[in-house]
């Protein structure tokens, strides 16, 4: 017999994510499994809620396989909405809450969406997407009256467990990222990729009974969504929030008892930022885990919080965590997971001694654990997987001890407060201006969101455009972090041979007019 050690090593026996809930609910189901402001939800209530829901979906027609967009706020309800779909195989779709124009369009055009779920305040959001598609998704909206409104699902008669058998290799969940150049990708996860990434979480985390998480990651990312099972394999309690907040989040640890703290991006140079208190080791946090810890905050933060910091490394595509530094080395992503090979490699794949800088490779030491590719994009899966590796495009090194250390990005992509933004979706919006001839969109060094965006412009002949005219223009056509910091405007642009911007030669540095220091804050 083979030892289930061996079989499943990253921690659980292989049980499907709407299962593994109703068996939880089955032993435990009166622990708290969240709270949300005054509401308080026990693994009972989101098992009755989700299968509720679950009943009611299928009555419309919705089952294993079929995509559902899920377009939804942070709250005990998208936790209902999540664990449905788990339920019936259907494969959700998450999306992003501040997606809207051309991106918002993409997504539901390439998805092939048979419903959406959303929220009744974005209907003016999404009506010119839903009108721009041939056969748009039939919508359920939350906080509307009527039948067919979700808060009316939610409150189906059968309560009682669903019956599908989902395979745990079935793709359960398209997740849209804009890791690369060009329009997001919809990365394909299974369900047992799903269940390997909470398991990651926990592990970093060193989560136990009784840990009590501050959950602001939100559902649409893989970090909430490993979040969300992670609750169930576990007997730990969700705080829910609606957005992470630095004025707010000391006191919530304190009102809640919290006890881990998740970071991406700039959340931890956001709060070391804050004037230092009295109090600031007063809380009951043991252990911050995430990703994007700087090297030069990482030791001060750990000593005035007295928080040690645990740094991963990893992407959607290889189930969120692929290394993790357990040790606390400073600036260290950390060894590889025992599910995983890492290893970092020239452009012609050839293996790098140690301290050679290479692109970063992942590979499953068993089946099943990194994405079966993109959705409908064959080349860009092509490009991924290759000779049994999924590379990552990412730039690195390792040391002799087999720490990884993270460099950077091969690819034209920026990453701001823990969002992969594609320079091409920038530029395609700022391009569309009526006044603009040309544009280019780079990254440049931000001390608290992992990166800023720098806009290089070229106006057109005869036109004159204002920085702030470039904003305005893109806060109805991008997400709020998709929006250029830096805006700067060139007379020309160096290029290649075949007339593309050279972007190598453009200006790396955080100069030019600068949104925050004019006080523009987007969408108020």
């Amino acid at each position: 017999m083979i030892d289930r050690a061996e079989r499943f090593p990253w921690g659980d026996d292989d049980t499907p994510v709407g299962a593994l809930l109703a068996r939880r609910a089955r032993t435990d189901g009166d622990a708290v499994y969240c709270r949300a402001g005054e509401r308080r939800c026990t693994v009972g209530d989101i098992e009755a809620a989700a299968n509720r829901l679950a009943h009611a979906l299928a009555a419309r027609g919705i089952g294993a396989g079929d995509r559902v967009a899920v377009m939804l706020d942070h709250h005990p309800d998208h936790v209902a909405v999540f664990f449905a779909l788990a339920k019936l195989g259907a494969c959700q779709v998450p999306t992003n809450i501040h997606l809207r124009g051309a991106g918002l369009e993409h997504l539901l055009r390439n998805s092939e969406t048979r419903a959406l779920v959303a929220e009744s305040r974005l209907a003016e959001t999404l009506r010119p997407a839903l009108d721009a598609i041939d056969a748009p998704p039939a919508v359920i909206w939350r906080g509307e009256a009527g039948s067919d409104a979700l808060e009316a699902l939610l409150g189906h008669p059968d309560a009682s467990p669903i019956a599908t058998q989902v395979d745990p290799d079935a793709v359960v969940m398209i997740l849209y990222t804009s890791g690369t150049t060009g329009l997001p990708k919809g990365v394909l996860l299974t369900d047992r990729m799903l269940r390997v990434s909470a398991c990651a979480a926990g592990r970093i985390a060193a989560a136990g009974d009784g840990d009590v998480f501050h959950m602001w990651e939100p559902i649409y990312h893989i970090g909430g969504s490993e979040v969300l099972i992670l609750a169930v394999q576990r007997r730990i309690c969700l705080v829910m929030v609606e957005r992470f907040s630095v004025s707010r989040f000391w006191q919530e640890v304190r009102d809640h008892g919290v006890t881990q703290l998740h970071f991406l991006g700039g959340v931890l140079a956001l709060l070391l930022k804050a004037a230092p208190a009295a109090d600031d080791r007063a809380h009951g946090i043991r252990l911050a885990w995430g990703g994007g810890c700087p090297v030069a905050i990482w030791r001060a933060f750990e000593q005035r919080f007295g928080i040690p910091i645990r740094e991963g490394y990893g992407m959607t595509e290889c189930a969120s965590f692929a290394t993790q530094n357990i040790s606390g080395k400073l600036g260290a992503v950390g060894q590889a997971l025992p599910w995983f090979d890492v290893r970092v490699a020239d452009a012609q794949g050839t293996t790098l001694e140690a301290g050679a800088r290479g692109e970063i490779l992942v590979r499953g030491r068993l089946p099943g654990l990194i994405t079966p590719g993109y959705w409908r994009n064959p080349e860009a899966t092509a490009a991924l997987l290759r000779d049994g590796w999924l590379h990552t495009g990412d730039l690195g090194w390792i040391d002799a001890e087999g720490d990884l250390f993270y460099c950077g990005r091969l690819k034209d992509s920026i990453r701001r407060r823990g969002e992969n933004i594609a320079a091409l979706e920038v530029e395609r919006v700022l391009d569309a201006h009526p006044d603009i001839e040309e544009s280019a969109v780079v990254g440049v060094p931000d001390e608290l969101a992992d990166e800023a965006i720098k806009a290089f412009i070229r106006v057109r002949p005869g036109c004159s455009l204002e920085p702030l005219d470039v904003i305005r223009w893109c806060e109805t056509r991008l997400a709020y972090f998709q929006i250029p910091r830096f805006i700067c405007f060139v007379d020309a642009f160096p290029k290649t041979p075949s007339e593309r911007i050279s972007k190598e030669r453009l200006p790396k540095t955080a100069e030019g007019w600068d949104l925050q220091r004019a006080g523009y804050v987007p969408g108020r």
